[in-house]
C-alpha cells in the first residue's frame, strides 16, 4: 500500500515540477520577444 501512495505522491511532484518548468520557459520566450508576463499571459510591448 505504501508503494502506491509513494508512487502517486512522486507523480504529483513530477507534474508540479513540469508545470513550473514550462512556465519558466514561456516567461523566457516572452522576454526574448520583448514582452512581459501578466497573470500567465505574454503581453507584447508595442508589437504588431
Amino acid at each position: 500500500m505504501f508503494r502506491l501512495i509513494r508512487f502517486v505522491i512522486l507523480c504529483m511532484l513530477a507534474f508540479v515540477a513540469g508545470v513550473f518548468y514550462e512556465r519558466k520557459n514561456t516567461a523566457d520566450a516572452c522576454k526574448a520577444v520583448g514582452g512581459e508576463m501578466v497573470a500567465g499571459l505574454c503581453i507584447a510591448q508595442g508589437g504588431s
